[in-house]
């Protein structure tokens, strides 16, 4: 089985800020679940997820609509932040 490079916490988190530039600039293109984010920045899904999620509790970014048949929501930019 192959070993897959999987970076910790520590080294996930301190890509936020960068990682959040990169996913604005995404969602100014239109709304983009956490798989079609990820896709964009080449990074593992789990990686993607960490950093929608803190956009998403500081109010940076809101879901759109419902849940897609995998269930992910879509996300958008916030008025105020576009």
């Amino acid at each position: 089985m192959p070993v897959q490079n999987i970076r910790n916490l520590a080294e996930i988190l301190r890509d936020e800020m960068t990682a959040r530039d990169k996913i604005t600039s995404q969602l100014r293109k239109g709304p983009k679940t956490i798989p079609e984010i990820a896709d964009a920045l080449k990074c593992p899904t789990y990686e993607a997820t960490l950093w929608v999620m803190a956009m998403w509790r500081y109010g940076a970014i809101a879901e759109t609509g419902k849940a897609d048949a995998e269930g992910y929501f879509s996300y958008a930019l916030k008025e105020e932040c576009v």
